[in-house]
């Protein structure tokens, strides 16, 4: 093979290959409907006229039928005048108008048997015509739910694809990161909005305090420490307003019961001052 029929061939193959996947089958379907319908319409002129011919034929038929029958009319009114020699001139014509007439019946009944066919090719024509309307539809609906499962099956195949995913995920962290970065510049904010070092100190000795005030009263109400300093504070307090014997009973209110119970059994009469009994021996 010569690179010029090769090259042809090439030509040719690409060509076919443009040509195919421009095919839309909806278009190429109603473009051949189109055709089929234009050669509908071609074919009833075509039919229209040969019945036209068939009917001029029937009536060409007729009219020299109808002559023949003139003539012979004619014929037989010479034979009643006694003119033979013009009968016989009549039945000449009535002969011609019969032989006219029955070629002209010759090609009419062709012309009939005819038209005949081409009515049945027109109705043929129709049927595939109607038929072709009803396969286009059909096909029409079968290339728009195949292009709908092409369409399901590329989204699936992207929603398969895990790049979209990966693409929220990426941008979740970046979220994430902008959140930190607010959080440590709103921190950095309020750090240098003062003292610093005052401030952590302040905010040192305010926990360290509520922290041993809250142990301090948790072992002395478990009898292991006495009173918060904050408590022996408010009791210095009132000492001033306090008579003695509410001191002896806020004392006493301290002691257990043990304690009390040892006090009332002790002899309180070997307690008392010697100087009482020597001034009364005196």
């Amino acid at each position: 093979m010569g690179i010029f029929s090769r090259l042809g061939t090439l030509i040719k193959s690409n060509i076919n290959d443009l040509i195919t996947k421009a095919e839309d089958p909806e278009k190429m379907l109603s473009q051949v409907l189109l055709e089929m319908q234009q050669q509908l319409a071609d074919a009833k002129k075509a039919v229209a006229v040969a019945i036209a011919d068939e009917k001029k034929l029937q009536k060409q038929t007729v009219v020299e039928q109808d002559k023949a029958k003139e003539w012979e009319r004619k014929a037989m009114v010479a034979v009643r005048g006694g003119d033979d020699g013009l009968a016989r001139q009549a039945l000449a014509r009535k002969q011609e108008h019969e032989n006219v007439a029955g070629q002209f019946q010759t090609q009419w009944v062709a012309q009939k048997q005819a038209v005949e066919k081409l009515k049945d090719a027109l109705r043929l024509l129709n049927n595939k015509i109607e038929e072709a309307k009803r396969k286009k539809n059909i096909l029409i609906a079968r290339k728009k739910r195949a292009e709908a499962q092409q369409q399901i099956a590329n989204t699936m195949q992207g929603l398969g694809d895990t790049s979209a995913f990966d693409t929220f995920d990426r941008m979740a962290d970046r979220i994430a990161l902008m959140e930190a970065e607010a959080e440590a510049g709103a921190e950095l904010a309020g750090e240098l909005s003062g003292d610093t070092l005052e401030s952590k100190f302040l905010a040192l000795e305010a926990g360290g305090a509520n922290d041993d005030d809250a142990l301090s009263e948790l072992k002395a109400k478990m009898g292991l420490l006495e009173a918060p300093k904050s408590a022996d504070k408010m009791l210095k307090a009132g000492d001033d307003s306090e008579t003695p014997g509410a001191k002896e009973t806020a004392a006493a209110s301290h002691l257990s019961a043990e304690d009390l119970k040892e006090l009332e059994d002790l002899d309180l009469s070997d307690l008392e001052p010697k100087s009482d009994s020597k001034s009364d021996s005196k």
